[in-house]
């Protein structure tokens, strides 16, 4: 007798799982409808439904969160040393103007053109310092943020979300990236729903 109840008890949830899938279903094929026509082929309907069974119990978004806290703070890192660079380009080009001024006032006039000479020397190759460490800094940034993509890619793989896998192909990132400005707008309306999708920029 007592078998009944545990019976309904698992038709109910197996129920409430079913309506949660259709609905988030329906929400990826709605988000789904705002891309492109190009980017829609890459999202068959079999891909759409393995990712809302996958966004049912909850895991992917705590997966998502976590993916979320080391980015940003990944973000900020970088953000405040390329900040501090620039903070010491602009110590070091004030330093050099104010040791230019102190050196012309008290310069000869019959040297006063080759200060002048050596000093625009200095000013120039300050300024090719500064921009070869600018480069070296960004290049820096993009490699550790392409890699932040990779590490990203693959925890979402190995935690079995479909549609995720390690890719550097710049076309599927712009397919990302086009899933990631539709789903931001949908994710701050349906309070929460698809927080996944804004890893989908990556």
């Amino acid at each position: 007798m007592e078998s009944y109840p545990v019976v309904y008890e698992e038709q109910n949830d197996s129920t409430k799982q079913q309506e949660r899938h259709y609905y988030l279903l329906s929400e990826l094929q709605t988000l789904v409808k705002d891309l492109p026509s190009s980017f829609q082929q890459r999202l068959s309907y079999t891909t759409l439904s393995d990712l809302a069974q996958a966004l049912i119990d909850g895991t992917v978004y705590d997966i998502v969160q976590g993916l979320l806290d080391i980015q940003h703070l990944t973000e900020r890192n970088l953000y405040n040393q390329r900040q501090k660079l620039h903070c010491e380009h602009r110590a070091l080009k004030q330093d050099l103007v104010r040791k230019h001024k102190e050196a012309l006032q008290v310069c000869k006039s019959h040297n006063l053109a080759v200060m002048k000479t050596n000093q625009q020397g200095e000013t120039e190759a300050l300024e090719i310092r500064v921009r070869e460490e600018q480069r070296m800094m960004d290049e820096k940034i993009v490699v550790e943020m392409d890699q932040k993509v990779i590490d990203q890619q693959n925890t979402l793989e190995m935690a079995g979300v479909p549609g995720f896998y390690i890719t550097t192909n710049p076309q599927v990132n712009q397919h990302f990236v086009n899933v990631h400005s539709c789903a931001y707008d949908r994710y701050m309306k349906h309070n929460g729903f698809m927080s996944l999708c804004l890893y989908m920029s990556s």
